[in-house]
């Protein structure tokens, strides 16, 4: 399989970052973990889709077709649809029906379906709309700033926006991170240190959970299938 890959970072303090890929043959390909919604603006053969993904709790096999293009936009931690029980879409995706050759339905309503270039405004008309939401809660939370809330009311507040517990966010972030240190030609031990794991074990066996590699796979990509590409690059805290 092969893949190629574009990302952006976005104006919008709802989107975390655009990117786009576009395949030009088919295969299986390794999907990350990931902590996020993301919606996915996709065509093969002609036809455009419009899906909603949520969060990812482990790494997957996925399969790439032939000559697809994709359009991604990674949502910030916190943010969510809801209209959309998030519950459902763990692990799962929603694809929403079309309305026309041009555009979905969403809320009600019909969407033009978003491009790379317009994703932060596509994400801005959902914000007025209400089809679109963000609980600060969360980014409290992550950055250990105090809350009014009782410690009970914020995990609650926390699984509604993210679908995951706070353990289950940071968990993720921290294997991505270290694959990004892997992959820029950190050691294991550094990776091991620097993204705050107990010993080898015990990232070994979070990056076959999230990741679907091993630590010497990721750092010499010795894996036959492809990673998903990673956007994230900042450390966990």
């Amino acid at each position: 399989m092969s893949m190629v890959f574009e990302s952006r970072v976005s104006d919008s303090p709802l989107v975390e970052r655009v990117w786009r890929s576009s395949s030009e043959s088919a295969g299986p390909f390794i999907s990350m973990a990931l902590n996020r919604m993301q919606l996915v603006v996709w065509n093969e053969d002609g036809k455009t889709y419009f899906t909603v993904r949520g969060p990812e709790t482990r790494a997957t096999l996925a399969h790439c077709p032939t000559h697809a293009e994709f359009v991604g936009i990674v949502l910030t931690c916190g943010a969510f649809m809801p209209h959309l029980p998030l519950g459902d879409l763990i692990d799962g995706a929603v694809t929403l029906s079309e309305a026309t050759s041009g555009s979905f339905w969403l809320h009600g309503s019909a969407w033009q379906f978003p491009t790379y270039d317009n994703a932060d405004t596509f994400i801005e008309r959902l914000a007025r709309d209400g089809a679109l939401g963000f609980d600060p809660v969360v980014e409290a939370e992550l950055q250990g700033r105090p809350s009014d809330l009782s410690l009970r009311s914020a995990q609650r507040r926390f699984l509604r926006a993210t679908g995951l517990t706070h353990s289950a966010v940071r968990q993720i972030e921290r294997a991505r991170y270290a694959t990004i240190l892997l992959r820029q030609g950190a050691s294991i031990f550094d990776a091991v240190f620097q993204a705050g794991y107990f010993d080898q074990p015990h990232l070994t066996r979070a990056l076959r959970h999230f990741i679907g590699q091993t630590p010497a796979q990721v750092a010499g990509n010795g894996a036959t299938q492809q990673l998903s590409f990673l956007y994230k690059t900042d450390p966990v805290r």
